[in-house]
């Protein structure tokens, strides 16, 4: 299992390694700059401030002074928040993105394992066909078309829900756990289904029923754990799409997170703001992919390498 977790871990460094490089010579790329303004700089004035940001310096002497900040965890000042490092903003906005993708992963595992599981044990029957159907509505509407019409819906037209953050109450929180959680309800429930369906032909589960095992009994200690693989494994994806689809969410209901610093830091030209939120984002996700590579070698031993 060491040596399982040890290869998973040595395979994610180059990646999160690209992805840094990546951002890096992206964001030099995009046109423009951090110092573009409606006003123009006077040229004393401007290159005072590139000097100050290091961006006179060459692309490769700024990347190995980046990169080499990131290994100390500094990922720079913001251009335009400059009373605060990237770190900092990154410190203070995330946890509000943790709380709301947290809550839309489990309500989508709640939801999607049970409907999945409901389904399979329907299999053909109309409570599996409308089950299917909403899935595939869910996964075909992508959650930029989702966001708009919950807004106009339940918070314009029925008057149920708040249309923005309103201050943070939790029902401020509804819409937009439900949005980011849909796409994924889903998928999980098509995954489960699937799944659960192959598992109930299996031998070992006519066994179980033969001794006289009821229903229940026979999904919760003998089908459950193995129909789960496959949910596992997706996982890792799941929550990088529920991370990368906060973005849209945080700004559509301007929940105050990482979505919305980024945003604005790609419309003010931010280049630290934005490369250290990708950064972080995609430090994130490979982490959660190990986790999730682990926890499936923890479940399946026959995967694990030798």
């Amino acid at each position: 299992m060491l040596r399982y977790t040890v290869l998973r871990l040595l395979g994610a460094i180059p990646t999160l390694f690209l992805v840094i490089v990546l951002a890096f010579l992206l964001m030099r790329a995009a046109p423009g700059g951090p110092l573009d303004q409606e006003r123009v700089l006077p040229p004393e004035i401007r290159a005072n401030i590139e000097e100050a940001y290091h961006l006179d310096e060459s692309l490769p002497k700024q990347f190995i002074r980046y990169f080499s900040g990131l290994l100390r965890g500094d990922m720079g000042p913001s251009f335009r928040y400059p009373d605060n490092t990237v770190s900092e903003i990154i410190g203070s906005v995330f946890p509000m993105s943790l709380k709301l993708g947290l809550m839309s992963i489990a309500l989508a595992l709640i939801v999607g394992l049970g409907a999945g599981t409901y389904a399979a044990l329907r299999q053909n029957s109309a409570a599996d066909r409308i089950v299917t159907g909403f899935a595939m509505t869910g996964i075909s509407i992508p959650i930029f078309v989702i966001a708009p019409a919950f807004v106009l819906l339940f918070a314009v037209y029925l008057n149920w829900l708040p249309a923005g953050w309103s201050g943070g109450g939790w029902q401020a929180l509804i819409l937009p756990v439900i949005t980011l959680a849909l796409p994924q309800i889903a998928y999980i429930t098509r995954l489960t289904r699937a799944s659960m369906i192959e598992v109930l032909g299996s031998d070992f589960i006519r066994t179980a029923r033969a001794q006289g095992l009821g229903t229940l009994n026979v999904i919760r200690y003998h089908a459950l754990k193995p129909a789960l693989l496959p949910v596992l494994s997706y996982l890792g994806p799941a929550i990088a799409g529920i991370l990368t689809g906060s973005v849209v969410v945080e700004e559509v209901y301007g929940v105050p997170g990482l979505g919305q610093y980024f945003v604005r830091g790609a419309l003010n030209r931010d280049y630290t703001l934005v490369m250290g939120i990708v950064i972080f984002y995609a430090a994130l996700i490979v982490a959660l992919n190990l986790i999730v590579d682990i926890l499936y070698g923890v479940i399946d031993p026959r995967v694990r390498v030798r």
